[in-house]
């Protein structure tokens, strides 16, 4: 019973945390946790599904209630809520899929999700402001899709490296107590 304590403390902790890191002043943009923590938690809880899209999306809530606190306090220009942010809660549900997918033991599988992950929303979110304008209003041709992507390549380049560094946080310190807790077990036996 304390290791499954233990256990959703630690998972709490990462939501919070994670929601606090993402509206810390002057992070650059794009370089967030949420895409590592949904797949940290899609290739974690295998058997419970639905805790793997909860954390994600808590996490994702927590910091957009912060951002829109501060925001209608005068202390941010980012606003928490707004128009059609259900499609980004949508899409980051969709990236928990990619967990799924993850052996959390393999590091080659967890890196390939980091890489995967980030370019799917990319790709996924950019078309979808350019296909509803977005406030970018890009015309509707191939050469406003290219534009509207070129437009995100910055945020792109720090997903990727967030989504790297936060797994690689994430993953690692996962592996770390497993590891430490299997020794640990085969010792008492």
């Amino acid at each position: 019973m304390k290791n499954n304590r233990s256990f959703l403390i630690a998972l709490l902790l990462t939501v919070v945390v994670t929601a606090l890191y993402r509206v810390m002043p002057n992070r650059p943009y794009g370089f967030a946790p949420q895409i590592a923590v949904a797949l940290f938690s899609g290739a974690l809880f295998v058997k419970n599904k639905k805790w793997a899209f909860v954390m994600p999306l808590l996490s994702m809530f927590i910091s957009d209630l912060l951002y829109e606190v501060l925001y209608l306090n005068g202390l941010s220009e980012i606003k928490g809520f707004y128009g059609g942010q259900w499609v980004n809660y949508l899409l980051f549900a969709g990236l928990t899929l990619f967990g799924f997918l993850i052996r959390p033991d393999k590091a080659s599988n967890v890196l390939g999700a980091a890489l995967a992950a980030p370019t799917t929303y990319f790709l996924v979110s950019n078309t979808i402001v350019w296909a509803g304008n977005g406030g970018y209003h890009r015309p509707k041709t191939f050469e406003g899709l290219m534009t509207c992507l070129a437009d995100g390549l910055p945020f792109y380049k720090m997903g990727i490296i967030a989504t790297v560094v936060f797994s690689c946080i994430l993953f690692g310190s996962y592996y770390l107590l497993t590891v430490n807790n299997t020794k640990t077990a085969k010792v008492a036996a």
